[in-house]
């Protein structure tokens, strides 16, 4: 009876994604288009209420279906906790002040393994604790080693994971015996440019498919393992550079759910055998398509499609052929699960529910009934969704001409286009990242208070392929900052701006886009927001994590060879043209973008006499984890734009 109702409700909605038929959302090109909402009474936030809204991270299922693990900072740090799968109060399982992340629940039960790290410095261990009594095992214990992402052998007598070194660029595989805890290594040696990730092992535990990654993360191929041997076979041997990711293994261990650019430049889904390496492609569409699980009776398989910075969730009949998008909200659906997001019994599907005005839960969503149920329920602090504001998805044609650039643009109820306003320009990080139609505490705390936000896409961002995601390599800093200023122009031109009320922020990339955009544009930033920024791209390869050090001298250069393109690019070469004050955030224990790239941009502004606030957080890394960190980081960065950056009394909130 299940399955006739599936096969009824695959029938209403089905469409085959072998071609490009996905269709996007329309965006605004006009600027002249974007208009602000009305509403008499708007709730105002504080960052207080915003950070009171709690996060959802990794989650699992239990082995028989009846409560989901997660990760969550519900008590104020990331920690794990357990949920029944019909909803309801949840439980905490774990209390720890260091974070936690990547539950995966043990197909006998008796354990869910978990990864944590101290104060953010990225050297995870792996832990297992019983979902019984709550009893910790830390079972790794390598201060200088990061062992990460654990995934449960079906027998449960195992875990695969990914482990480096502190000192080394390379992660390998390895296999641990949970009772004897001794490692058997699947992979080692690997050069120092490729690294080794994502295992997955198949039904009947005797092979492991990986992912073998190259520093720039532009070329991969699958790889598959016998475990008992450690022998490990190229499925995917190609030329040129294409990217290759596992994702599933089938039930009988004859194909891999994959995802690749190899068919046409954009990711797409694909089924790839193992006895003839051969591939057949489920979709070959121009958005980004990403492999999800097999069914457990390995009739369907999942995917989802992010659409310019909208995600489906669909599930494929294999014998039909035919695709069904579950009828989920708007926004950013994307598939749960540690091993899996289906049930152990096929019935129902673990995923994310993430929208502008919803920030992520999971949710389950029941073949049956063709409906879903929220399970967890992070939108706390007396906030109201309807006092939120949803973007505007735009387009417009970068400076030079060659790209299409798309952005979200957030506009605060009741703004009158009296070119009074204030702007802040939001760039996101990576640069191998993506702006999408997401829940942003930080922004619609800013446009609540007034702020108009648009943030872009710029050339190097995902999302839009593999041409316009190689875009930036070697000329960081270069085109990609030409897309951001013009963004910025985008916004003037909508007719509501103060064009000397122009404000710039980003984190990670995005702070050292920031930084770069105050150096190289002076003129047109009222305040800039660095947060854990990277400033020297010499001092950022000396001191940041030797794996960054390889992705680095592979997207940008040599700092010996590319000498003048590192210095010109180097916005701490530079200060002395910042007119902007400045705001600077970091990490005391970031691997990635260290602390001292932001000192010593506060220093280098502070001796010209110039504005520069630095706050450093020690006991956090690259971002914050901690909520109390987060308040104040963020109430900083309030206080600080309504400081050099008013915005104008739209009446957008309530007085």
């Amino acid at each position: 009876m299940r399955r006739i109702l599936f096969a009824v409700l695959l029938l209403a909605m089905t469409r085959t994604l072998t071609a490009q038929t996905l269709t996007p959302p329309k965006a605004i090109t006009d600027p002249k288009q974007i208009r602000a909402q009305t509403r008499e009474f708007v709730q105002a936030f504080t960052i207080d209420m915003l950070y009171m809204t709690r996060s959802i991270g990794g989650t699992a299922w239990s082995p028989d279906g009846r409560q989901i693990a997660f990760i969550s900072n519900l008590s104020g740090r990331n920690n794990l906790w357990l949920v029944g799968a019909a909803g309801g109060w949840p439980t905490q399982l774990t209390v720890s002040d260091q974070r936690q992340a990547a539950p995966a629940w043990s197909p006998n039960g008796k354990y869910i393994a978990y990864m944590s790290d101290h104060d953010g410095n990225e050297q995870w261990d792996i832990f297992l604790v019983s979902p019984e009594n709550g009893k910790i095992y830390n079972m790794t214990n390598t201060p200088e080693i990061a062992e990460e992402s654990p995934v449960w052998s079906p027998d449960s007598r195992f875990l695969a994971y990914q482990v480096k070194p502190k000192d080394s660029p390379t992660y390998e595989i390895d296999v641990m015996n949970v009772t004897l805890r001794n490692v058997r290594h699947i992979t080692s040696g690997t050069p120092k440019d490729l690294g080794n990730f994502g295992p997955i092992w198949s039904r009947d535990g005797k092979w492991i498919a990986y992912t073998q990654q190259n520093a720039a993360g532009k070329d991969s191929n699958i790889f598959l393992a016998e475990v008992e041997s450690g022998k490990s076979v190229n499925l995917t041997a190609h030329t040129g550079e294409q990217s290759y990711s596992a994702a599933d293994f089938s039930p009988d261990g004859k194909r891999l759910l994959i995802t690749s650019n190899a068919a046409n430049g954009y990711d797409n889904v694909g089924l790839l055998e193992i006895a003839t390496k051969k591939i057949t492609w489920l979709t070959k569409d121009k958005w980004e398509i990403a492999a999800g699980n097999f069914s457990p009776d390995g009739r369907k398989v999942t995917f989802t499609a992010n659409v310019d910075g909208d995600t489906e969730v669909f599930v494929h009949d294999l014998a039909t052929r035919k695709t069904a998008a579950l009828p989920l909200a708007a926004g950013v659906n994307s598939l749960g699960g540690a091993e899996s997001a289906f049930s152990r019994d096929g019935r129902e599907l673990l995923f994310y529910h993430n929208g502008a005005t919803a920030p992520s839960d999971a949710w389950v969503y029941s073949f049956a009934s063709g409906k879903a149920r929220q399970v967890t329920h992070a939108l706390v602090g007396g906030l109201s969704p309807k006092d939120m504001v949803e973007p505007f998805l735009v387009h417009f044609p970068s400076r030079d001409g060659k790209w299409q650039i798309s952005a979200f643009v957030y506009v605060p109820y009741n703004a009158r286009r009296t070119l009074e306003n204030a702007g802040v320009v939001y760039i996101h990080g990576g640069p191998t990242a993506q702006s999408v139609n997401s829940f942003n505490r930080t922004i619609q705390y800013l446009v609540n208070q007034g702020y108009f936000v648009i943030a872009p896409n710029y050339r190097g961002s995902t999302g839009y392929g593999k041409e316009f995601q190689d875009a930036n390599l070697h000329d960081m800093g270069g085109g990609d900052l030409q897309d951001v200023l013009a963004a910025a122009d985008f916004l003037q031109q909508t007719g509501f701006m103060d064009p000397k009320k122009m404000a710039v922020m980003g984190g990670s990339y995005g702070g050292y886009m920031t930084m770069m955009a105050v150096t190289k544009a002076p003129e047109q930033w009222a305040a800039g927001v660095a947060i854990v920024p990277f400033v020297n791209w010499f001092t950022e390869i000396e001191h940041e994590d030797p794996l960054l050090q390889q992705y680095d001298r592979a997207t940008m250069g040599d700092p010996v060879k590319d000498k003048a393109l590192f210095e010109e690019r180097s916005p701490i070469h530079f200060v002395d043209r910042i007119k902007a004050p400045l705001l600077l955030l970091a990490g005391g224990n970031d691997p990635r973008c260290p602390k001292e790239e932001a000192q010593q941009v506060a220093e280098a502004v502070q001796k010209l006499g110039g504005v520069a606030e630095l706050k450093i957080y020690e006991n956090e890394g690259h971002g914050f984890a901690r909520v109390p960190n987060q308040i104040d980081a963020y109430s900083r960065v309030g206080e600080f734009l309504k400081k050099y950056v008013k915005p104008a009394d739209c009446g957008c909130t309530l007085k």
